[in-house]
Formats: structure tokens, C-alpha cells, sequence
């Protein structure tokens, strides 16, 4: 998977451990421990893409690409969450979280949680799916499972494309414990020399650049090191190979950089990123076989602890599970869909090039992907700005992209036809940090403006503000969305996205993108809120208007749909609103830090949470508000790190259609009758006992629309 779909953990850094959030006054009359703890809440998140696993109603190579998301979710947990835990603990700065645990406590319960986790992970894979792939014609092998005409046509072809790509590497006095880099795959193996009696160490890199799971005959697969482990013989001619053991080690791979001026921010992130490589470990997984010296010599070299040792059966690293999710069988996936274009932008589609600028002078356009096409709605309305020559300047922000971006290309190419083009890359986008700074520098040789935004915080906001010359003057026409600039990820992420010639709204991002890249101190903007400075307060404010259309007799209801919900102040404020009676849904993808259903405190709370064929993304925001509704959507989670160190900017939906949309969409995720979990008061997460597929229904609901539409 590229690093942009690791964005299914939604982990963060280790500044997250906030040490003095900002609490709402209402606190002192609230209960102590009436938040769940954050680390411990995501653990739960990842248990549900484990369950997804076990889903029989599921097709079994969907199951199996759940099992490798699983793996991909724990790495990055404990690449970032695990081992900011240990650092804060380490530098002596630990306090005590909003849940009440101390950091030592959270770490203990974090790496018990987490470590059976995994080994139900592996027991699911040898006593469920295994039989299950075997049933369908797809079978996993280890090495004495291969036909010996099967080990014979392998051994050809490892000598051919494997061996010449190992390196082994000795430990002895002359050559010192070689270096583990993070998530890679290795073979410890002891040696005897038969000349000496004296026995050796080394250790053989398992090559990432190589598939992991070798077919051996027609859906067949070996994993890798198991063909090596059967030929160790060639990497050490004339030595007796007594022990062959896989281990995997996880280290430290967040990054610590100083922001100055922009090219020292560069220069210091490419160094950073070099370190990262050797950051400390903080897990190792064994195969429950490996020999306790060879361990030992493990944990004393890789300096970790007994706690952070898991013992698992192999194959290790199940990640590459999605090699074998790929596997071409029609019938073990999910039905095709294809994305269509969205119906008020298909109106257009017969221009040469489509129109999109027509379109938006009609209304806005709210889509919602990947039920709506973003090749044909965000990306072509970039890609006609680009080729516009009415088109005087383009203005975007990018957080994370494709490798082979055309959204990048087509800026380029605005720049190159004499555009006025302003690119916001932020280049602190985590795992994303190389490949933008890459873009970057790309996207100042074409010509165009690159800026890094504000000192001391990343800008996470999805914006685009195009500015056109029509015959009644200028006239700005902009996209906000929930989700990144990624013709890729938008495939496979639910988010949303406005489509607008509003003025309000693009005379908001004019101003918004003047602070970004210059020296305004403009904070306030009329259909906006945004962060650090007022987003907030913004959403305590209309939550708090919520209370007093309750308490006056009117429509209050509160809907909210994010990815994480962790901020104190927000939810402080959404007791106040339960304990006035206002009704209070919250869909949440991964961690949540409120506790609902708690008598006395959050009765009218329910927290819900959706998975599914696609990851859930977006963030929009809806309020009853006296039966006149608002909407809005946006970039922001309702954490510390997007309310407090980040640019987000939400946008107030105008058209009452769509937020009558949003609305519904949210309602419908929260029903009784949709296939969903429901959060406990105790922090545990109960599947319910609806059997409405969300996705599925708006697959159906994308394709009427189109066929209406059409005919």
C-alpha cells in the first residue's frame, strides 16, 4: 500500500499528549473519568478492522486485504503512538492524560491490548482463512508442503532472481551486529564452521523489493523467506547451518523538526528524514520457535524490552497479505464500481472540454466520492483551470498526493502558460514527507509559487480557488473538500467536496489564502471557520445554540461525523448539550474520547461508528438549529492537533439541498437499521444488529441518480 492510504489509522504524533488542554468551564461540575482513553480507544478501532476479517457476509479476498490493513494500522500505532509514549516517559514529561491513566499505565495496557490483538490476527489467518482460501482454490504453503517437482521449479527460479539480490551479514569481532531498518523482514541464522567447531551469527535481509509471496503453480503462494530459508546453503558455501529463525523489528519513525524560514524547513525535514531510518525500536516480532540465545542476542543488540517481544506463528509481517487480496478471482471480490460523474456536471459533459465553470455559475455542486467521480469533478476542474486561458490564477493547498499526481501536471502546466499559480505543499504530511518535498521542488522549477505555509503548524485544509476574466469581470470559483488531492486514495475514500462560484465563500478563501501565504492577521471570515484561531469556539458556539433551541421549544439535534473525536472543550460541550436534552449522534471512524449513555451525563449521546469496502473520511458537521439546519464540512477532526496546530478551515454549506444531504447521510449512518457499532459507556464497541450496508446503498442510490440523470 502507498504511504497515503495509511491514512486508515489516523495515528499522531507525540505531541498529542496535550498537558493542558483547553477544558471547558463547565468541567469542575463533570465527572473525573468521563473520557476514554485515546491510545486504548484507537486500539478498539483496530479491532474492528479485525472483525471485518471475520465477517463471513464479506468476499473472502476483501477479508483478506482487511487482515493486511490490520497489520499496516498496528505498524504505524506503534511507530508513532507506542513510541512517543516511550519517549515522553523516557524524557521524564509524562503526565497523566484526560482519561486519568498515567503514561506508563497507558503503555502497559497498549502493548497487552495491541499484542493479543495480534495473535488473534495470526490465529484468525491458520484456523479461519487459510481453510477458507484452501476451499476457493487459493492456498498458502510453507516449504515442506511443496511438491518435490514444485521445490525444484522454485530453486530455479530463486537462483535466478533472489539469491543475486541477498546480502548476508556476519556478526563477529570484525564485523559488528549489523543495523535492523524499521517493518523490515529478516532470517537470524547460526552457523557452525565445520573446520573450527565455532559457532556463528548472521543475519539476511528478506528484499522488500521482491514480492513477498512467490507462486509456486496456479494460485500457489510461498512466502519468500521460506524459499530463502531453504537455501541458505548458497549464501554460506562450506558452513553447517544449524538455525534459521524470521524476526521483524518496529522502530521510532515519527519526526522532530525545528521550523525556521521555509528552506531551512526543507533542508532540516530531509535530515530528519534520514535519522528516522535509525530511530530506536520499539517492538520485535519471533516466530514462538526461535532459540533463546538467538533472542537474547536480539533483544540485548535491538535493545528492547521483554513486554515488547511478540511471539507469533508464522509468516510474519501480514501486510503483504494484500499480494494474495490482488489475486485476479472476480468472484472472491466485491462487485466492480466504477465511479460515475455527477449528474449536474454530466449536464456538461458533451463540451469539448466540459465545462465545469457553466456548470458551477448555475449552483454549486456538493459531491460526494467515491459515489461521485473525482476524475471528472475535483481533478477535471483543476485540469480546466489549467487550460483556460480565461483563467488568471490558480490557488491550491496539497497535503498528500499521487506519485503520478495530474492534479501536479496540470499546475504545471498553468504555471508554464503564464498563470499566476500558488501551491501550499505541506511537507510535514507524515510518510508523505519525501514525496512532497519531491513535488515541491518540482513545482518551483515549473514557475509556480510554492509557500509552506505558517510557522509552527501544518495546513491540512483541502482548497482550491481558481480566478477566471468572464465579460461581467472577475469571477473566483473554488473546491473544499474533507479529503486530500489523491486521484488514487479518492477511489477507496469516502469524503466530500463543494463545488462553488459563491462569493461569500470564494471571497473567504481569498482573503484565507492571503494569510496563508503572506503576512495578513485576518482570522474571522464570514462562511469559514478555521483553526487554531476560531474553529473551536465556532463549533462550541452553534453547539451551545443548539441547548437554547431546546430549552425555547425548537428543533435541536446535533449531528456530527468525523474520523476522531479526542478534544475536551467539544466534548464537555456536547454533555452540557445531552444534559439539556438536545440529541446528539456522533459517527466516528477511529478513536473516540466520549463516553454516551452515562446516566446524569450523556443519556442522549450515541456514538456510532461505520467500516466498510470504503474508509470513511469525511467530516461534516450538522445542526438542527431551530428547524432552519446548517452544515459544514471540512478538513478538521475534532482533536488538539487539528484544533490547535493545524490550519483546517470548514466551510458552511449554502444550498439547503445539500445540507438537507449531509444531514440525511448522517441520520442514515447513525439508524438502528444500518450495519454499524455502537460505542459503550465503558469504552467497548458492540457491533448492532443492523443489516443495511451504507455503501452499498449509496452505490445504488449513485447509480439511479446517473440513470435518471441520463434519461
Amino acid at each position: 500500500m502507498e504511504s497515503a492510504d495509511l491514512d486508515v489509522t489516523d495515528v499522531t504524533s507525540p505531541d498529542e499528549f496535550d498537558v493542558d488542554p483547553p477544558f471547558d468551564a463547565t468541567q469542575g461540575t463533570l465527572p473525573d473519568d468521563r473520557f476514554l482513553d485515546r491510545e486504548l480507544s484507537w486500539i478498539s478501532f483496530n479491532e474492528r478492522v479485525l472483525e471485518l476479517s471475520k465477517d463471513a457476509s464479506l468476499p473472502l479476498l476483501e477479508r483478506v486485504r482487511f487482515m493486511a490493513i490490520f497489520a499496516s494500522n498496528l505498524d504505524e500505532f506503534f511507530m508513532v503512538r507506542v513510541a512517543g509514549l516511550k519517549r515522553r516517559i523516557a524524557a521524564g514529561v509524562a503526565v497523566a492524560s484526560s482519561s486519568g491513566l498515567h503514561p506508563k499505565e497507558v503503555l502497559a495496557r497498549s502493548l497487552a491490548a495491541s499484542q493479543d490483538l495480534q495473535r488473534r490476527h495470526a490465529e484468525l489467518l491458520h484456523e479461519h482463512l487459510d481453510g477458507d482460501l484452501s476451499a476457493a482454490g487459493i492456498e498458502l504453503l510453507r516449504w515442506d508442503e511443496l511438491t518435490p517437482q514444485e521445490q525444484e521449479d522454485l530453486g530455479a527460479t530463486y537462483r535466478e532472481r533472489v539469491f543475486p539480490v541477498l546480502t548476508p551479514l556476519a556478526v563477529d569481532p570484525a564485523h559488528p551486529f549489523p543495523y535492523i531498518s524499521g517493518l523490515s523482514l529478516n532470517l537470524a541464522v547460526v552457523l557452525r564452521n565445520p573446520a573450527t567447531g565455532k559457532d556463528h551469527f548472521a543475519r539476511v535481509k528478506v528484499p522488500p523489493i521482491i514480492n513477498r509471496w512467490m507462486e509456486v503453480g496456479p494460485q500457489r503462494y510461498l512466502p519468500l523467506e521460506d524459499a530463502m530459508a531453504a537455501h541458505l546453503h548458497l549464501l554460506f558455501p562450506g558452513m553447517e547451518i544449524l538455525a534459521h529463525h524470521t524476526f521483524r523489528v518496529t522502530r521510532n519513525e515519527d519526526l522532530e523538526v525545528e521550523e525556521d524560514d521555509a528552506e531551512n524547513l526543507l533542508k532540516a525535514l530531509e535530515q530528519e528524514l534520514l535519522r528516522r531510518k535509525f530511530g530506536p525500536a520499539v517492538r520485535l516480532e519471533v516466530e514462538p520457535t526461535i532459540a533463546d540465545d538467538v533472542l537474547e542476542l536480539l533483544v540485548s543488540e535491538l535493545g528492547v524490552r521483554d513486554d515488547e517481544v511478540v511471539r507469533l506463528p508464522g509468516p510474519l509481517d501480514l501486510r503483504s497479505l494484500n499480494e494474495i487480496a490482488d489475486i485476479d478471482r472476480p468472484d472472491l471480490h466485491f462487485d466492480p464500481f466504477v465511479p460515475g460523474t455527477h449528474e449536474h456536471l454530466a449536464e456538461v459533459e458533451t463540451a469539448s472540454p466540459a465545462d465545469l465553470f457553466s456548470a458551477l455559475r448555475k449552483r454549486d455542486v456538493l459531491v460526494h466520492h467515491p459515489y461521485d467521480s473525482f476524475a471528472t469533478s475535483v481533478q477535471r476542474f483543476i485540469e480546466q483551470a489549467a487550460a483556460d486561458p480565461k483563467v488568471l490564477a490558480i490557488k491550491q493547498t496539497l497535503y498528500r498526493t499521487s506519485g503520478d499526481s495530474p492534479i501536479i501536471d496540470s499546475l504545471i502546466d498553468a504555471a508554464r502558460a503564464g498563470k499566476q499559480v500558488l501551491v501550499l505543499v505541506e511537507i510535514k504530511a507524515r510518510f508523505d514527507e519525501q514525496a512532497n518535498i519531491r513535488w515541491a521542488r518540482k513545482l518551483e522549477r515549473a514557475g509556480c509559487h510554492v509557500v509552506y505555509g505558517i510557522v509552527g503548524l501544518k495546513t491540512h485544509c483541502k482548497l482550491a480557488l481558481v480566478l477566471r476574466d468572464e465579460p461581467d469581470g472577475l469571477r473566483r470559483y473554488a473546491h473544499i473538500g474533507t479529503g486530500n488531492y489523491n486521484p488514487k486514495t479518492a477511489r477507496h475514500y469516502e469524503d466530500l467536496g463543494l463545488l462553488t462560484a459563491n462569493q461569500d465563500i470564494t471571497h473567504d478563501l481569498t482573503d484565507l489564502f492571503n494569510h496563508l501565504s503572506g503576512f495578513s492577521q485576518q482570522s474571522e471570515y464570514r462562511t469559514l471557520l478555521t483553526a487554531p484561531t476560531g474553529l473551536r469556539t465556532g463549533l462550541i458556539d452553534r453547539i451551545r445554540r443548539e441547548i437554547a433551541h431546546h430549552r425555547a421549544g425548537r428543533e435541536a439535534h446535533i449531528r456530527i461525523k468525523v474520523n476522531s473525536l479526542v478534544d475536551e472543550a467539544l466534548i464537555d460541550a456536547l454533555y452540557e448539550a445531552s444534559n439539556a436534552g438536545v440529541p446528539v449522534d456522533i459517527v466516528v471512524r477511529g478513536i473516540c474520547a466520549i463516553r454516551p449513555g452515562v446516566p446524569g451525563l450523556s443519556e442522549n449521546i450515541r456514538a456510532i461508528s461505520v467500516l466498510g469496502r470504503f474508509l470513511e473520511h469525511s467530516r461534516a458537521y450538522w445542526f438542527a438549529n431551530g428547524g432552519e439546519p446548517e452544515a459544514w464540512i471540512g478538513s478538521a477532526d475534532l482533536m488538539h492537533r487539528n484544533l490547535d496546530r493545524r490550519v483546517e478551515v470548514l466551510v458552511r454549506i449554502p444550498s439547503t439541498a445539500h445540507t438537507d444531504r449531509i444531514g440525511e447521510l448522517l441520520a442514515t449512518s447513525a439508524d438502528d437499521g444500518t450495519a454499524n457499532w455502537h460505542l459503550t459507556a465503558d469504552g467497548e464497541w458492540v457491533r448492532g444488529e443492523g443489516t443495511h450496508d451504507l455503501q452499498a446503498g449509496l452505490i445504488a442510490d449513485s447509480r439511479r441518480r446517473r440513470s435518471r440523470a441520463k434519461g
